[in-house]
């Protein structure tokens, strides 16, 4: 019987060994199309697919995506012309980048989702985090460091992207179990530093007693804390991120920046190429692959 692939970031080297020779005498070619080109969360990712795909020696094509979807359907369309082999996708809209996963199921192509997932039944599998999961952690960890009471604003990533809903719903749902904590306020949208400072200089002064602020990812955090220290506020509000991105390891260092959650970009780009070729190589996977999460404050660097 075929060993079920249950990866964690630890188990990501297994299959260097197995796939060198073959791969040797015809490279089998990873379509890549990861959400955009400039975000540093993504940069890593990319490393990552390059790094462990020269291991197994595979050749790498990347589509040039920047939070288009219209540009990443397109890419993935082209990427199937070219008769890749399989394709990592990193989803913008779960719904809208439903015609790129018809498009290669439609070609016989396996295409995995990577960070973000699709709404489509056509998703080979999900290469994930536990989304839930981390919402409540980050939950738990801004209710404590807060003291247990006090307004909160969430600056959440993109609606479209189920991936940021359920992270925003992990984290709703644990504030929902503590009475003295209210959730003043909250936006969804693009995952930009330049957002995290707007909208958060509106809470500040719209919401004058906030104590904590949530953000969707280490961009839209990094703008928001940003925000604060102009303001002089960083005593009184406690803003948290998560990707774990150098900038924002550098902020809670600092103190600008109360929490990030390290996820390991690299690590997982890795994982996302041995996870397609396990498949490839006819191994039984489960429909949503883990790498493990990691709650990085001042206590724990």
């Amino acid at each position: 019987m075929l060993k079920t692939f249950r990866a964690l970031v630890l188990a990501a080297p297994l299959l260097a060994l197995s796939l060198g020779t073959a791969a040797a005498q015809d490279r089998p070619v990873l379509g890549v199309a990861l959400s955009s080109n400039t975000n540093p969360f993504y940069i890593a990712m990319r490393t990552g697919i390059e790094n462990r795909a020269a291991e197994i020696g595979w050749d790498v094509r990347f589509s040039s995506v920047d939070e288009d979807v219209v540009q990443q359907v397109n890419g993935v369309m082209d990427l199937v012309a070219q008769g890749v082999d399989g394709i990592l996708i990193s989803p913008i809209d779960a719904v809208a980048t439903r015609p790129a996963y018809d498009a290669a199921a439609e070609a016989g192509i396996p295409i995995m989702s990577i960070a973000r997932h699709a709404d489509s039944p056509n998703q080979t599998l999900y290469i994930a985090m536990d989304e839930h999961q981390i919402g409540r952690d980050i939950a738990d960890w801004l209710i404590e460091a807060i003291g247990g009471e006090g307004q909160i604003a969430m600056i959440s990533g993109p609606s479209g992207a189920a991936t940021f809903r359920n992270l925003a719903l992990g984290f709703r749902e644990r504030a929902a179990e503590s009475p003295e904590i209210e959730i003043v306020f909250e936006s969804s949208g693009d995952l930009t530093r330049e957002r995290g400072l707007n909208v958060a200089e509106d809470i500040l002064v719209a919401h004058p007693g906030v104590r904590g602020i949530y953000g969707g990812n280490d961009e839209l955090a990094l703008g928001a804390a940003q925000a604060v220290g102009t303001a002089g506020l960083g005593a009184q509000v406690t803003v948290t991120g998560m990707n774990g991105v150098p900038p924002a390891l550098a902020a809670v260092r600092r103190g600008d920046l109360g929490l990030t959650v390290e996820l390991n970009p690299v690590a997982w780009g890795q994982l996302g190429v041995d996870t397609m070729a396990a498949y490839i190589d006819g191994q039984q996977i489960d429909q949503q692959v883990f790498i493990r999460h990691r709650l990085i404050d001042s206590g724990s660097q």
